[in-house]
């Protein structure tokens, strides 16, 4: 996964206030907006024991709870520094709990684990209940949306919509079959997931180009979806679950390449320290603990991290910080441009929870 989304973030200097809220409105309680705030001001509270400032403060709550449009489950990530928002995300799904920190480096990786796995789609419905016949009157329809999975649940994207007469979809479906291949192309789809009447969509799976037939995955059930939810957001949810981004698969099956020929690759946090103090690092793995105490010394700069206190002053750093180690380690990953790749335990388990794999050898291993 790459983590180009949090760049704007780590532009802005520090402390920030870093803020995950359930802020769904689906629930059968009274006041929705009500239990919002009141989940806030917990909040609040806890930032000003931690010290935050009255500006960022402020900051929030201008904006949290402001996604009054976003229907469905959800949540929100909210994060501002020196009073000024420096970044608002809508979260697919509710924090697990609403948490608050502030802190010198942000509190990201709960908003990366909301945005894997990151499998780039293209969805389609095909619209259709009348007789199966070419010569039959009434009309197609056609929706498709073209997003990221499952940050396309709370964030679509933009909609093709068709409505073609049935005596005119021979023809028309080879039209509309380039311009989902468009879409398609854009996003990068590695899956295009098809549902809706069997005849209907069978003509338009025929006369896609050979390149975007080879991903079509046909679904059943309705393609009905709640305004601003994902496009066939159900049927994705039953068909993306436990998968990981092909992209993500590629990068973990060089891993394993490399470490079963002990050549360019590290695990543990003392490995993968290193490698990214250097900038060597092209993907790191990671088995997601929230729970971890881990800990890591940080300096200014995005390499600038180490085990212990006295080995970043031994390169000169002088301001020098603890902070939670994942917060360090996707400072370090935005900085230097690499990647991220949550595995879950159950299909890899690494050692320390995390491995990396390095963009080129040290002279001296082996090949």
């Amino acid at each position: 996964m790459r983590l180009s989304f949090l760049e704007p973030l780590y532009k802005q200097p520090g402390p920030f206030a870093s803020v995950y809220l359930d802020t769904s409105r689906d629930s059968p309680i009274e006041d929705p907006d009500a239990a919002v705030e009141l989940r806030w001001r917990h909040l609040r509270d806890a930032l000003m024991s931690e010290g935050a400032d009255q500006a960022s403060i402020t900051a929030l709550a201008r904006i949290v709870g402001s996604d009054t449009d976003v229907p469905g489950t959800h949540g929100q990530a909210v994060f501002t520094a020196h009073g000024r928002l420096a970044l608002l995300d809508e979260l697919p799904l509710p924090p697990p709990q609403d948490t608050a920190h502030f802190g010198t480096l942000p509190d990201t990786m709960p908003l990366v684990v909301q945005h894997a796995p990151g499998i780039p789609y293209l969805a389609v419905y095909v619209h259709y209940s009348g007789r199966h016949s070419t010569e039959a009157p009434g009309t197609v329809r056609i929706e498709a949306e073209a997003g990221t999975w499952p940050v396309t649940k709370v964030t679509p994207g933009q909609r093709l919509d068709e409505v073609i007469p049935v005596t005119d979809w021979l023809r028309a479906a080879e039209q509309i079959g380039r311009a989902l291949d468009g879409h398609a192309r854009r996003v990068h789809a590695e899956e295009v997931v098809v549902a809706g009447d069997k005849w209907a969509r069978g003509i338009l799976v025929r006369r896609l180009p050979s390149t975007l037939r080879g991903q079509v995955t046909t679904v059943e059930g309705a393609g009905e979806s709640q305004p601003g939810r994902a496009l066939l957001e159900h049927r994705l949810e039953d068909l993306f679950s436990g998968r990981m981004a092909a992209h993500d698969r590629a990068l973990l099956g060089a891993f394993l390449a490399q470490r079963a020929r002990a050549e360019v690759s590290a695990e543990g946090l003392s490995a993968t320290v290193s490698a990214l103090q250097r900038g060597r690092v092209k993907a790191l793995f990671l088995n997601n603990h929230p729970e971890s105490p881990l800990r890591l010394w940080v300096g200014p700069e995005p390499g600038q991290l180490a085990l212990t206190e006295q080995e970043l002053r031994s390169y000169g750093v002088q301001e020098v910080r603890d902070e939670r180690a994942d917060a360090a380690l996707t400072r370090a990953l935005v900085g230097t441009k690499a990647e991220l790749v949550l595995v879950p335990e159950g299909q890899l388990r690494l050692h320390e929870g995390v491995a990396v794999l390095l963009r080129y050898a040290d002279p001296g291993s082996r090949t």
